[in-house]
């Protein structure tokens, strides 16, 4: 933890969070030295014409109005019919769709993982951009292809400073800071709400490794439709002691009183139910990653048949892992917003399925030795929440 880190410019992960981490940007040449773009340009958007993709295309120009924005999925035809400048192809969760690509968010790991969201890859033909603007969440821009021009602001950004009638949150006034050109390899982290434009230089790739910001309302929201889902339905506000009072329109501090133990009652719950629904909602899969169970389940025979001739289980692409630790006696895993509460012979391999994306049957030796953790395994597997890719 506290040697440099290439992939931080040299720096500890210690003293990037301390002194980087959602506070201010770093540019790192040679991040990822010799890197190379794992997918082409052809194969990008080929992705983009597949119908469960979340694709986009940004037009500056030559479009129907200036910025105009298209969303996938496309048909070749539209590749063949845009121009030659100033247009961008993106392509969200390339991770899930194309598992290899996930070795690179592998790389960002020392950000929790229920704070990744996805990989994004861009492709921009020269002079391509999809204008200046800001996120509101941390982001790594790791260039994978050609040289890409950035320019920064750390000012405070304004919600009205857009321009009209655009879909795309650009900036309408945009006064850069500070700038540089990226070439594969190089990466310029950003924290939120940081105003930043990058326009390619020549035809170029950049992978964009996003990270989640729940909103704050949202998370409050949802608790609250969680906490509603446990109470009677049936139930309702009495007042078998009702007193008599002067003026019928005064709401009486004796029904007050009741309509607050009531609220916080409900509200002031325990430590334990906060973190058993915070567990299901951080885990949830996006729309359109819901595991599916296997046709044909897997039997303990055929599983440990499978591991022994050296076969291995990955995690479902688009599952997402979370535990908490009760201590050596006990784990609350996660797996898309499912929740397994685990006794001491299986909190191990809790741990170890959180840690570690690919199990083969030397990390998986000691939960073999389990029946519970074995039954654990073939439940992920059976579910869809691990998979068997074959050959």
């Amino acid at each position: 933890m506290k040697q440099p880190l290439a992939l931080l410019g040299g720096l500890t992960l210690e003293t990037f969070l301390r002194d980087y981490w959602q506070k201010k940007p770093l540019l790192v040449r040679g991040a990822l030295p010799g890197f190379t773009s794992p997918i082409s340009p052809e194969e990008l958007a080929g992705l983009a014409c597949e119908e469960d993709v979340v694709s986009r295309i940004v037009r500056e120009k030559g479009g129907k109005r200036p910025w105009e924005l298209r969303r996938g999925p496309f048909d070749d035809e539209v590749f063949l019919d845009l121009p030659e400048t100033h247009w961008t192809l993106l392509v969200s969760d390339v991770d899930k769709h194309a598992p290899d690509l996930a070795r690179i968010v592998e790389h960002f790991r020392f950000i929790p993982d229920w704070r990744i969201d996805d990989l994004m890859i861009s492709y921009a033909a020269p002079y391509g951009s999809v204008g200046p603007h800001w996120d509101d969440y941390d982001v790594f821009l790791l260039q994978g292809l050609g040289r890409r021009h950035w320019q920064i602001s750390c000012q405070p950004v304004d919600p009205d400073n857009m321009l009209p009638d655009t879909e795309l949150r650009i900036m309408d006034d945009f006064e850069p800071e500070q700038d540089w050109v990226l070439e594969p390899g190089d990466m310029l982290y950003l924290p939120p709400r940081v105003a930043h434009f990058g326009v390619a230089l020549d035809a170029c790739m950049t992978y964009s490794i996003g990270f989640r910001a729940p909103a704050n309302g949202d998370m409050v929201g949802r608790f609250v439709d969680f906490l509603m889902e446990e109470l009677d339905g049936q139930a309702r506000y009495g007042d078998p002691e009702l007193e008599p009072q002067d003026n019928p329109g005064e709401l009486a501090a004796d029904a007050l009183a009741r309509v607050k133990h009531l609220i916080r009652s409900h509200l002031l719950t325990s430590d334990d139910v906060i973190e058993s629904w915070f567990g299901r909602y951080i885990t949830e899969p996006k729309p359109g990653f819901v595991a599916e169970p296997e046709d044909q389940p897997y039997n303990e025979r055929e599983l440990r048949e499978f591991l022994k001739n050296g076969g291995t289980l990955e995690r479902n692409p688009g599952s997402r892992f979370a535990y908490i630790d009760h201590g050596k006696d006990a784990v609350a895993l996660f797996v898309d917003g499912q929740e397994f509460v685990l006794g001491p012979s299986v909190a191990g391999l809790a741990r170890l399925l959180c840690r570690y994306r690919v199990y083969d049957a030397r990390l998986l030796k000691p939960a073999l030795a389990q029946d519970a953790a074995m039954d654990l395994l073939l439940d992920l597997l059976n579910e869809g929440y691990l998979v068997i890719y074959e050959e």
